[in-house]
């Protein structure tokens, strides 16, 4: 059977489409097609049904992927370590959002950069940007904020972010203890408000989250960057709600103050995602490994 054949197969049922395999592959989507009708009739038996939005494998397909995807990705494995061994290099192509990358994963992955990994990041704005690159091959690995569907992207918890609502010393000795017991979001909405957008993201899912409504506010600080956000605030712009690994040494210092510390602080959690085998590939794994170990300590 044409390995070719069986590649193409194997990439559009972890993709659920021949559109999206078609991508991954560098191929067009009459070019797949044709490649999926040729292996069905030398099976004799039809392997994806199609609908409106993308194709189902049959149970024949499913279990044809089972048995030969494993296969694939260990000769893909092969393939890679031997260009590794070549070059000395392999460069790891990784994204997220701007600033947990760069405080966080770049960072965690610098001991591989001593191994001989070289290392690309793209900074994206949000996790739907993120996982659509991802699928399409240009990138080898990703954290985003939501975890995928479907069977093309694995994902894996990576950690839990705390988000704090700051502000500088001045404006939180202005706040009475009483009052904000007392009134809360009432007495919070009296402050200036430093945000990303001016949809007002971090201090509506903290407002939700702690006081279970919406902000009445419009932010006096528009930065789309959190450590703009975060210096902004030291620096008396107002309040703002902040991951905590992004304004814990702020926190420290005393030029940033945490106006309420909830029984039960708002997260968000990050997943590590890669394209459905290539954990196969070694940079890939190594890396992936790396963070996860990292993460441990986060």
């Amino acid at each position: 059977m044409d390995l070719a054949l069986l590649r193409t197969f194997v990439t559009v049922h972890r993709a659920g489409s021949f559109t999206r395999a078609a991508a991954l592959l560098g191929l067009s989507q009459p070019a797949v097609t044709s490649q999926i009708r040729t292996l069905e009739r030398q099976l004799g038996r039809p392997l994806f049904l199609r609908r409106a939005r993308g194709v189902t494998p049959t149970t024949i397909g499913d279990e044809l992927a089972h048995r030969a995807a494993p296969h694939l990705d260990a000769l893909v494995e092969i393939a890679g370590t031997g260009l590794d061994e070549e070059s000395g290099v392999r460069t790891l192509h990784v994204a997220g959002l701007p600033e947990f990358t760069a405080f966080r994963v770049l960072p965690a992955l610098t001991p591989l950069v001593g191994r001989g990994l070289a290392v690309r990041a793209s900074f994206l704005g949000n996790t739907e940007e993120i996982l659509d690159g991802l699928a399409a091959g240009h990138h080898d690995l990703a954290v985003a904020t939501a975890r995928p569907r479907g069977g093309l992207l694995i994902s894996t918890p990576l950690c839990d972010e705390e988000y704090v609502l700051v502000a500088a010393p001045h404006w939180a000795a202005r706040l009475s203890p009483d009052a904000l017991r007392r009134e809360g979001a009432t007495v919070l909405e009296q402050l200036p408000v430093v945000e990303v957008h001016e949809s007002l993201p971090f201090v509506s899912r903290y407002w939700t989250g702690v006081f279970e409504s919406e902000p009445t506010v419009a932010a006096t600080v528009i930065a789309p960057d959190l450590r703009a956000v975060r210096d902004s605030a030291a620096s008396g712009a107002g309040l703002a709600v902040l991951p905590r690994y992004l304004c814990e040494e702020a926190l420290v210092q005393g030029v940033l103050v945490a106006l309420l510390d909830p029984p039960v602080p708002p997260l968000r959690t990050y997943f590590l995602v890669v394209r459905a085998g290539t954990l196969a590939l070694s940079p890939i794994a190594r890396a992936h490994e790396e963070l996860l170990r990292a993460a441990a300590g986060w």
